[in-house]
């Protein structure tokens, strides 16, 4: 049994630290030396953990990091790491001064937001760094500048956003729709990039220039180099698995993340008789079922039962029965007859089902099931096989280490 604190032996994310320095170093490896590397660690780091990850990522040499929103940034601020730290997404414009306190860079992505934040930022005396996002085919935020009659008519909104005194221009960035959809994603991609390089040169002839221009994501890092201008940034890549499998030019990856449980209990059932909510499971024979203290509101998902996962329980598997519930689950052991309470289970990961194969049996994609692991489960951080830290959201007093 894994060595930690008996309080966290209920499930359990382990993270392996050795194989995120090996992926930081294979997408830092495809990039020219003049590009720098930004480190997404929204969501929780894709549910590996933010603060650890920022520690590590800043260890390693990153040159940024990226956030979805302020209390994101605000928390690893608070943890003391000190890389420049971009909001990809919505801060209300009334934050000017707790970006500008904290060092935090805002992405723009309209003139009436750009307006509302500089007045704040003049109102409080303070300047707010910032990066203009530019809408080239995603169909989010972002000033809309797809076609060329949509850039003539933004253009000038554009130019007086980048100006406007409170602000300064720190960066200008897209995002790709398609870039992970391999040859059938090609052109599309290729349209956004001549698009987004059309306005910056745009406004370059009008002396209006960006530190950092920045547009690949995590598929672009290695199927379009031609996209990584000043910067990239890099997400699911670094935590070991390719943004799809059309990506052509994807390397060896490896994953980050095992998500464990425990059995709690095996106990017999006798032909005839159903197993959780709803009855959808009935045993045709006498069958020995395990019960697993972990459900959805831990992240596996409901949809996962019914014979859709089979987790990895001593030297076999074990297909889940009836439908995932909230804290527990419950699994076939009738071919394992050694299974026993206390034995070790991995849900997905190393020595189980990948993640990548799991989100494929349920019509997802890795992201948002890595996403949705709850705060109440522990992240177990590794290192040379050996735990050198835990972090605990709930109970944060039985941390180990950093």
């Amino acid at each position: 049994m894994i060595e930690i604190d008996s309080k966290q032996k209920r499930a359990w994310a382990e993270v392996d630290l050795d194989a995120l320095t090996a992926n930081y170093h294979t997408v830092r490896g495809a990039l020219a030396p003049s590009v720098r590397l930004c480190c997404v660690i929204k969501a929780n780091a894709y549910g590996h953990g933010a603060l650890t990850l920022a520690r590590l990522y800043q260890s390693l040499g990153a040159d940024f990091l990226a956030v979805s929103n302020i209390e994101e940034a605000l928390e690893v601020r608070l943890a003391r790491v000190s890389l420049p730290l971009l909001i990809l997404g919505y801060t209300p414009p009334a934050c000017a001064p707790l970006l500008a306190e904290h060092n935090l860079s805002q992405c723009v992505f309209s003139l009436d937001f750009a307006e509302e934040l500089a007045h704040y930022a003049r109102a409080a005396g303070v300047t707010v760094k910032i990066h203009l996002k530019l809408d080239t085919g995603m169909g989010r935020i972002g000033f809309p500048v797809r076609s060329e009659e949509e850039r003539r008519l933004h253009l000038p909104e554009i130019e007086r956003a980048a100006t406007l005194p409170g602000l300064v221009r720190e960066g200008i960035f897209t995002h790709f729709a398609s870039a992970d959809e391999g040859e059938s994603g090609r052109a599309f991609t290729k349209e956004q990039l001549a698009a987004f390089l059309a306005v910056t040169e745009a406004l370059a002839r009008r002396k209006i220039c960006f530190p950092l221009r920045h547009a690949a994501n995590s598929a672009a890092i290695f199927d379009y180099p031609e996209a990584a201008l000043d910067m990239v940034r890099a997400g699911i890549v670094l935590y070991g698995l390719p943004p799809s499998d059309a990506v052509v030019s994807c390397p060896s990856l490896t994953p980050a993340l095992t998500l464990r449980t425990v059995v709690d209990l095996v106990k017999e059932i006798r032909a005839g008789e159903t197993v959780s909510y709803g009855r959808t499971f009935r045993a045709e024979k006498t069958m020995r079922v395990a019960t697993l203290p972990i459900g959805y509101a831990d992240g596996l998902w409901r949809r996962c039962g019914n014979g859709l996962l089979s987790v990895r329980l001593r030297d076999g598997f074990a297909p889940l029965l009836g439908r995932v519930c909230m804290d527990q689950c419950m699994a076939d052991v009738s071919e394992l007859p050694r299974a026993a309470a206390g034995d070790l289970v991995t849900v997905y990961g190393n020595g189980g089902l990948s993640v990548g194969e799991l989100a494929a049996r349920c019509g997802t994609i890795a992201y948002e099931l890595l996403c949705a692991l709850g705060e109440r489960i522990p992240r177990v951080y590794r290192r040379e096989g050996k735990i050198v830290s835990v972090f605990d959201r709930i109970l944060p007093a039985y941390a180990k280490g950093r």
